[in-house]
């Protein structure tokens, strides 16, 4: 029996998304294609599926601390994923938490509305994260309606948005998809000026749990040693193919294929 490992662990703080397709579970699934292990702590539980989302509840902090306690103290931390926070206390509970991290890359997804458009946090819990999480994130993974809603800018562009948001974080990565291009532009953009434009080509329908499947990918790649800009071009490539080979297993969006069918053979 081997009892070394050299699978980098990734501690997830984030939401449990009882339909599987987002949330922690999207998180493990993407994190175990990576070739990572994740070390999930649960932030919040949600009632939602693939249509939508219609009620969540914050854990209580000790509980959180707790689990990441547990988790820190026996498993070497090679990545943060952060997710699903839910209300301010949560992103306080989390800061400290990071604060036992140093130098260790962390991503963070603000997660403010479900892929159906129910919210899981009010916009003032996406001002305390880009006032104490953003400063502590390696990089941040909004789409366009999230970045404006921390940038303050309901009609601003995904470059008004960086400029008002690059101030508070190293990398800022904004995901497009959310119009009617033909072509999807995803944008980093990072504090030293450097920017950096990746398309791909829009795949038909709507999908639940992109954007949890992009930021723990990302995680895990920079988990693995990965440079930004590279470890950005190898989760949105495979974010891409998940959403390709995705299947609508509900009544609503499609759910990401993260593992191939032939994973466990």
């Amino acid at each position: 029996m081997n009892t070394s490992s050299s699978r980098p662990v990734v501690l997830c703080l984030s939401g449990h998304d009882p339909s599987g397709g987002a949330g922690l579970q999207a998180d493990i699934e993407a994190l175990m294609a990576q070739g990572c292990h994740a070390a999930p702590t649960v932030t919040a539980l949600t009632v939602q599926n693939s249509v939508d989302v219609s009620d969540f509840r914050v854990l209580d902090s000790a509980w959180v601390l707790a689990q990441a306690e547990a988790v820190i103290t026996d498993l070497p931390i090679a990545g943060v994923k952060l997710g699903m926070l839910g209300s301010v206390e949560m992103v306080d509970t989390v800061a400290s938490i990071l604060q036992r991290l140093p130098n260790v890359p962390v991503v963070c997804d603000p997660v403010l509305r479900a892929g159906g458009g129910g919210a899981l946090g009010k916009d003032e819990v996406g001002y305390a994260m880009r006032e104490r999480l953003l400063p502590l994130a390696t990089v941040v993974t909004p789409n366009l309606p999230e970045a404006r809603i921390l940038a303050e800018l309901p009609n601003g562009t995904a470059d008004e948005c960086a400029a008002k948001l690059l101030p508070f974080c190293q990398h800022l990565l904004i995901t497009g998809g959310h119009g009617d291009e033909q072509e999807v532009h995803n944008r980093l953009y990072s504090r030293d000026g450097s920017s950096h434009t990746f398309t791909c080509d829009r795949l038909p329908g709507s999908y639940h749990g992109s954007g949890c499947t992009l930021a723990s990918t990302l995680a895990g790649r920079l988990a693995l040693g990965e440079a930004t800009v590279e470890a950005v071009e190898n989760a949105l490539a495979y974010t891409w193919r998940t959403l390709r080979d995705a299947d609508r297993s509900g009544k609503g969006q499609h759910f990401p294929r993260r593992l191939p069918l032939d994973f466990c053979d």
